[in-house]
């Protein structure tokens, strides 16, 4: 088991406990010039899906969705089979692209790798027009690819800050309600020494330290730092002069300045015990958070570095396997799965934002009024993986059969920093490292 708390591994987009699969993704073969589209088949019979086995209250939404399904209509009969969460990617990878089933699962991230291995088809002409149009800007960003959609999820993600108001208010620190007025970097740090001052241990910070830093986390939670710092992890299929522009390593060393103020929290409780006023991390924190403070908390977005504050997302989605010989029927499945009543389920199971329209708008926590509307609104506001401008918000990591190592490399950087590297030297050192990678692998091109 990771590290990493089991709330997050489940419900975030990323799932910590991915973090070895996904590197060893970039080993393997592909590319080429094969044809990736599935056969449409009949729209009929029996098809196999894949998911990924989570918490039990994510389990139960799925087997209840294939079993509504099945009793719905006659026509389909769908044969849901869950593997393990921490060995569905590996097993996803492992597995010959005829031997996978005519629907799948997959993390987000590693979408790109398992199209450049011919593993996932388009799912365009199967998905009605329907659930495309209703799927939220940010949930089709994530399963984008030139053009063509090869996922879609039933929920998405978000960061942000959670602050104790209590502890805010007696510090005399006024913060943001909106993503429009964030703190800027100066004004976070401005916060914590005035926190500082009325904490008795003078750790005020909280920013998930006990799951590490060179770990899928270190690149979800704090990418966000690069982009909102005008920088990237990669564009155009290079890492330098973005990833280590001066402006990125300035804002890496104001995060490198935040350690001192920073509880390492070791058991995973510094935040719901009151010892820091603010933690850096995601929705899924926010069952727990709401318990333990009630009123006295509140949800601000994380601070602006100068190209406004940005935030990760995408999660879980689902795909076609390339080798379906049912497409038409795996898309029926499909449509189904993404309809309100079903992902109404499954975000009240895991807690995170609805991924489509119309289950977002009704959603108690996430909708207008709601006690985490920032974080669809951070959503409504999505970058897509390039072109990530002031006026956005939520950036989907680089849509790459090579980001497993792009977000090692940034990890190890990271990590690097957090421990007193130079973030300049740290940081052209993982650039250099991404695009040897990328010029050894033709920059991972799917045609």
């Amino acid at each position: 088991m990771s590290s990493t708390s089991r709330k997050y591994r489940r419900t975030a987009c990323t799932g910590l406990a991915l973090a070895l699969p996904l590197v060893a993704l970039a080993a393997c073969g592909g590319g080429g010039t094969t044809d990736t589209s599935a056969d449409a088949g009949s729209g009929k019979g029996t098809i196999s899906v894949w998911a990924h086995q989570g918490q039990k209250s994510e389990d139960a939404a799925v087997q209840a969705a294939a079993k509504s399904f099945n009793s719905s209509q006659s026509a389909i009969k769908v044969e849901l089979k869950l593997i393990p969460g921490n060995d569905y990617t590996k097993t996803v990878t492992a597995t010959d692209a005829s031997e996978l089933p005519d629907v799948l699962e997959f993390d987000g991230p590693t979408m790109a790798n398992f199209v450049y291995n011919k593993k996932l088809a388009p799912i365009d002409d199967y998905v009605s027009a329907k659930t495309l149009a209703n799927a939220t800007d940010a949930n089709k960003s994530q399963g984008d690819i030139g053009g063509k959609h090869y996922g879609l999820g039933m929920y998405d993600s978000g960061l942000g800050i959670y602050g104790n108001k209590k502890l805010l208010d007696a510090a005399g620190v006024k913060y943001p309600t909106s993503v429009d007025d964030a703190w800027t970097a100066d004004e976070f740090t401005a916060a914590l020494k005035a926190l500082k001052a009325k904490d008795s241990d003078g750790k005020t910070l909280d920013v998930q330290e006990n799951n590490g830093f060179a770990t899928e986390w270190g690149t979800y939670g704090f990418a966000p730092i690069v982009w909102s710092a005008g920088g990237s992890l990669l564009k155009d299929g290079k890492a330098e002069g973005v990833l280590d522009s001066p402006k990125v390593v300035s804002a890496l060393k104001t995060f490198q300045s935040w350690k001192t103020y920073v509880d390492p929290n070791t058991d995973g409780n510094a935040f719901a015990k009151g010892r820091v006023a603010l933690s850096w991390v995601g929705h899924w924190m926010y069952p727990t958070y709401s318990e333990a403070l009630g009123d006295d908390l509140v949800v601000l977005p994380l601070p602006d570095f100068g190209n406004g504050p940005k935030t990760g997302q995408g999660s879980w989605a689902w795909g076609i396997g390339a080798d379906s010989k049912n497409a038409k029927a795996a898309g029926t499945f499909m449509d189904y799965l993404l309809n309100d009543t079903n992902v109404a389920a499954m975000t009240k199971a895991n807690g995170a934002p609805p991924a489509t329209r119309t289950a977002l708008a009704a959603s108690e926590l996430y909708k207008q009024g709601g006690p985490l509307q920032l974080f669809a609104d951070q959503l409504a506001k999505p970058c897509g993986d390039s072109d990530i401008i002031k006026s956005c918000v939520a950036v989907t990591r680089p849509v790459t059969a090579g980001y497993p190592t792009v977000t090692a490399k940034f990890g190890e950087a990271l990590n690097s920093v957090y421990g007193g590297t130079d973030p300049k030297s740290a940081l052209e050192k993982a650039a250099r490292a991404i695009d040897q990678d990328f010029s050894d692998n033709a920059g991972y091109q799917i045609p």
